[in-house]
């Protein structure tokens, strides 16, 4: 039985993995001249990534990795850095967490799925903090107002990011390293990899699995159902002579962004004796460009204090709808658009009916495709 896998993201080149090993002959189709998908970063000697790239050991994704080998070398949180891990609350940097993120972490049990997080945490420990605790989700939602999202969506990742011991590690040599390795695994396997050639017609004779954002899977299904929320997000990345002063981490209470020194933990990322950060902050469907990027700068003026005299390499960009999947009251993973589409078509990516948080979900519906693929052909 021949498999097809249309895209060649984290999820797509997962799933050709999974389907390989299973005995499936794969071939796996991309649409642009490079592998990576949300995945791919700018080119050296400066690489940043499409927002925060990191993987969480207690993760599927990881796991999944592991279990293979493709993780390679990597770092976690330096506790060097630890002291330079901020809070931005009322446009002053503090090393204090906002008590209203301390609440929410401390809290036991699981939050409501039917409410919003505001309605929740406001009656437990009144608006102000949870304002503050929603603001500060905006590292794994992305999104312009996380306080509407569901309580309980919102609560899973502020315990997932701010959890101690820290989970999160960086690949060296940022993901384009990992995408080579699941590749290179990919082919070690037989998987035939075709680049450049953008799939227009569903293919038909076999099962396939559509590893592609979901307005790409709605054109080819014409099927105008698959949709999801997502949220939107304003990037700056930057080059910086290095300084010693700068921050690791700020986490803006002000905005809901987040900003990061990610040649801390990996100086492979820079030319020798600068600094590569990114700032991010969620805008909402009325926000223009140079409001939102505006917002961004003044993060960069907190945490990154001169860094216009000492820049030595820029890059802005918006992006909608690519920051995974935000789920509303009353709605969990399990209400997102499914991963058997019936008639051997699958679904993956980080927007469908798969749990996990970021990339997670993309591994584990791709894993979920393929499962449901070769189920369905008696394949083990």
């Amino acid at each position: 039985m021949e498999l097809q896998v249309v895209g060649g993201g984290l999820a797509g080149l997962i799933a050709a993995v999974e389907a390989a090993e299973r005995g499936a002959r794969v071939r796996l189709v991309e649409a642009h001249t490079e592998l990576g998908g949300r995945a791919r970063a700018s080119s050296p000697p400066h690489v940043a990534h499409e927002g925060p790239h990191v993987l969480y050991r207690d993760g599927p994704t990881w796991a999944w990795l592991t279990r293979r080998q493709l993780v390679g070398g990597t770092s976690g949180v330096p506790v060097r850095a630890l002291n330079r891990f901020w809070f931005r609350r009322a446009g002053r940097l503090r090393r204090v967490p906002p008590r209203g993120l301390l609440q929410v972490l401390a809290a036991r049990g699981p939050a409501p799925v039917e409410r919003s997080f505001a309605a929740w945490a406001g009656d437990r420990w009144g608006p102000a903090r949870a304002a503050e605790a929603a603001a500060a989700s905006g590292v794994a939602t992305y999104h312009h107002d996380p306080g509407s999202l569901s309580a309980r969506f919102v609560q899973e990742r502020l315990q997932r990011a701010f959890g101690f011991p820290a989970q999160a590690v960086y690949v060296h040599g940022g993901w384009p390293v990992l995408v080579e390795r699941l590749a290179a695994a990919a082919r070690q396997r037989g998987v035939q990899i075709e680049t450049g050639r953008r799939v227009t017609v569903l293919p038909r004779g076999g099962p396939v699995v559509l590893a592609v954002p979901l307005a790409s899977a709605r054109l080819l299904l014409g099927d105008d159902g698959l949709r999801q929320p997502s949220g939107a997000t304003a990037l700056v990345d930057v080059g910086v002579g290095a300084s010693r002063g700068d921050a690791f981490v700020v986490s803006d209470i002000d905005t809901g962004g987040w900003l990061e020194r990610f040649s801390l933990p990996d100086p492979s990322l820079v030319p020798p004796g600068e600094s590569l950060v990114q700032a991010q902050v969620p805008f909402g469907p009325d926000d223009r460009r140079e409001v939102a990027l505006g917002r961004v700068e003044t993060l960069l003026d907190a945490g990154v204090p001169g860094w216009r005299r000492r820049l030595t390499w820029r890059r802005d960009a918006l992006a909608r709808g690519r920051t995974g999947a935000v789920d509303l009251p009353g709605r969990t993973w399990r209400d997102r658009p499914a991963v058997d589409r019936g008639g051997d078509v699958f679904l993956a990516g980080d927007e469908v009916a798969a749990p996990g948080m970021l990339s997670e979900v993309s591994c584990t519906s791709a894993v979920a495709a393929v499962d449901a693929a070769l189920s369905r052909a008696r394949l083990p």
